[in-house]
């Protein structure tokens, strides 16, 4: 396959940053997307160049670390698909391939196509956490939860944290995100104490740090890799609803 690229670079934060387009020859259909940048970066390396700058890391969809724009869809178009399990045979021959970064105001650039997603850490930091003394691994079935429950809580935790819900939703909404951090939590027994003081403080944290308002349109569960669903979002804002009533 011959592709033609078209990547956004910027040497840094205070950069304006630009398009810049690169000819790729010869790349086999079984590579994956990132593969396929590995031999980009190669080359340049070799001719001199500075290569692409991309966040990765496991490569198996998991770390959620390799988040670019491609062809204007956060992770591609293929639905539930990271970008590192991307392949190259869902492209044409001769395709114009487009790839920028995350486009958030929270997501400042780094270099090239890595962003600054250290707002989702703080967010994490106000309240994703359990803080009940938890013991040693209880017996099996000694706390008893709905199958529905623990199904909804183990969907939610799914989530990879990689920011595709932000960079699809046309607010810059980080809802989708904080809401299966909040509901994976707060569906277990393990996470009531904390339940509606968790959602205010995760909530407030993100709206603190810049992220736009949800408006239920729908796009970041299009591109969620993972699926999380909508339903999680009324759940969180359910919960903080009752915190700021009490």
């Amino acid at each position: 396959m011959n592709l033609t690229l078209r990547v956004w670079r910027q040497s840094g934060p205070s950069d304006a940053g630009r398009m810049v387009t690169y000819r790729v020859e010869d790349v086999s259909p079984d590579m994956s997307f990132l593969e396929m940048l590995d031999v980009l970066n190669e080359r340049l390396i070799i001719e001199g160049d500075d290569p692409i700058a991309f966040d990765h890391d496991c490569r198996e969809g998991i770390c959620g670390m390799c988040g670019m724009v491609i062809n204007g869809v956060a992770h591609g178009e293929q639905v539930a698909t990271t970008t590192c399990q991307l392949h190259m045979r869902h492209f044409e021959d001769g395709a114009t391939i487009t790839i920028e970064p995350w486009r958030a105001a929270p997501f400042p650039v780094v270099k090239d196509l890595v962003v600054d997603r250290s707002a989702f850490d703080r967010i994490i930091q106000a309240g994703g956490f359990v803080s009940v003394p938890a013991g040693s691994a209880p017996d099996a079935h000694s706390v008893p939860v709905r199958k529905e429950d623990a199904d909804s809580a183990f969907d939610a935790a799914t989530c990879i944290g990689c920011g595709a819900c932000v960079a699809a939703c046309p607010n810059g909404s980080a809802s989708l995100f904080t809401a299966a951090k909040i509901t994976h939590l707060s569906l277990l027994p393990q996470g009531q104490p904390e339940r509606l003081t968790r959602a205010k403080a995760m909530v407030d944290q993100m709206d603190s740090e810049g992220f736009g308002g949800c408006t239920n349109t729908g796009e970041c569960t299009a591109v969620c890799p993972k699926g999380i669903p909508l339903d999680t979002i009324a759940q969180m804002n359910s919960d903080y609803l009752k915190a700021n009533a009490k």
